[in-house]
């Protein structure tokens, strides 16, 4: 897997131009899901380990992985997760469908820093995903790029009844 190198040291934190620069990432992963994921919004999702891109996802057909799944699939079970950052550019479904809960998966794989694009409108969701997480004392933050993101996944932005996930 290629990785994406970002200038800067482990320690620090990750700057605001490193942020968007994942996030962009993140959102280059979401154009992988279309068409396959219709009718479920394209969404994508990079994980990061000392300023480099370690796994990258994107929403499957309907019944497949979403984005955070199939990162966290790609990554493997070799890294520790504490030094783990993950950006997604839609909020982490909260409820099981099709598919488990992504909040859930990102709180049991132990990440403990989330970036998200945007909250999902979708009212499953809607802040719900957010609060799972944070919950179990996952740092997250939204709205890194989110006109971009709006941008991009508004049209695909469906009511909870036309969803499969």
């Amino acid at each position: 897997m290629a990785r994406t190198p970002v200038h800067r040291h482990a320690t620090m934190a990750i700057t605001e131009r490193d942020q968007q620069l994942f996030m962009t990432a993140a959102l280059d992963e979401s154009r992988r899901a279309l068409p396959a994921c219709r009718p479920n919004p394209p969404v994508g999702c990079v994980i990061v380990r000392d300023g480099l891109i370690v796994a990258r996802g994107f929403t499957g057909e309907p019944g497949q992985p979403h984005a955070e799944a199939a990162a966290l699939l790609a990554l493997g079970g070799g890294f520790d997760p504490m030094p783990l950052t993950m950006f997604v550019t839609l909020e982490p479904c909260a409820f099981d469908g099709r598919t488990p809960s992504c909040a859930r998966g990102i709180v049991a794989a132990g990440i403990r820093t989330v970036y998200v694009g945007t909250i999902d409108p979708d009212p499953r969701n809607s802040g719900a995903g957010i609060e799972i997480m944070q919950a179990v004392g996952i740092e997250v933050r939204v709205g890194v790029l989110e006109n971009q993101v709006l941008e991009f996944l508004s049209p695909y932005l469906l009511r909870p009844s036309q969803r499969v996930t």
